[in-house]
């Protein structure tokens, strides 16, 4: 269904530039009512970077109990979910519906990873907590059987963490899906991609709002290049993961996203690209019965089938 003119108008109004923190967060967690909330199968648990104790939310797609510890004896294959929210707002509790309704469709464990967040956490740091767990999931369980995941900021940093799992060479990922991924770190008016100025004032994401995200995220300028931060600027595309791009089409990450699969496919990488019709950013975390999600979920599930 097209978006037609009154919606149009309507995204118009609500999207605008600048992004207060602290209220942002607070808009993100009205995600968090959610009647359906006490039906979920998860347990949580804690996976060390350093000192630090990364929390992580396993949901299971059944009744049946599962223990973290002996998840490598489970017949379950494994979703490691990092979500979006501009690297600073959103959390594993807003992302639950998200996480239960990603664990039945697909019949997977999905482990959430609750990264720190900017801007009290800068670059690298959420990155290293989810290698750290990434790190630890791989080390339990059969490569094979995991599939990386992230939305936006989440698909960032799931782009980041196979480039950075190839290059130190603990653990090597078979498998990722990158649901409309950051995966750039211009968003001005020299940005070579398109859909930054066709989609960047209209559809509720906006570049001014990219453009505030980064800045919150980037410790200094040159993490604004560095392939970790944003991987289309990496210059080696090898030994990647079997990889899915969705992208959506009024968003300003749309062609990045697009490209940034491309870039995978050049250097000989297993690349699914599939940009969904008349969606905005951030349609993934709307109710199953949404055309669109329903949509991606089909999509998810072919792809996860073909490899």
């Amino acid at each position: 269904m097209a978006i037609n003119h009154t919606t149009k108008a309507i995204l118009k109004a609500l999207s605008f530039d600048g992004i207060e923190v602290e209220a942002s967060r607070h808009l993100a967690d009205l995600k968090r009512i959610d009647p359906l909330k006490i039906f979920y199968k998860k347990a949580d648990y804690k996976i060390y970077n350093g000192e630090y104790e990364v929390p992580v939310r396993i949901f299971f797609p059944n009744e049946k109990a599962f223990e973290y510890e002996n998840l490598k004896t489970r017949e379950h294959k494994v979703m490691l979910l990092l979500h979006g929210g501009g690297w600073a707002t959103d959390s594993i509790d807003n992302y639950e519906r998200i996480c239960a309704r990603l664990a039945h469709a697909t019949d997977h464990l999905v482990i959430a990873v609750e990264y720190r967040l900017a801007p009290e956490y800068k670059f690298p740091c959420a990155l290293e907590d989810c290698y750290a767990v990434a790190r630890r999931v791989y080390q339990d369980i059969n490569p094979e059987d995991i599939t990386l995941i992230g939305d936006s900021a989440g698909g960032n940093l799931t782009a980041a963490l196979s480039l950075l799992a190839r290059d130190r060479g603990e653990f090597l990922p078979q498998r990722q899906i990158l649901i409309y991924p950051a995966v750039n770190s211009d968003y001005s008016e020299h940005s070579p991609f398109p859909s930054v100025k066709e989609n960047g004032t209209d559809y509720l994401l906006t570049a001014g709002k990219m453009r505030d995200y980064i800045s919150l995220y980037a410790s200094k300028k040159e993490d604004l290049t560095n392939p970790y931060f944003a991987p289309i600027y990496a210059k080696d595309f090898s030994n990647q993961p079997k990889t899915l791009v969705i992208t959506a089409q009024y968003d300003p990450l749309r062609d990045e996203g697009e490209a940034y699969a491309q870039k995978l496919k050049e250097a000989g990488n297993y690349v699914e690209v599939k940009r969904v019709k008349d969606a905005l950013h951030g349609y993934f975390a709307l109710g199953i019965k949404n055309f669109h999600v329903k949509e991606s979920f089909e999509i998810i599930n072919g792809f996860l089938s073909r490899t």
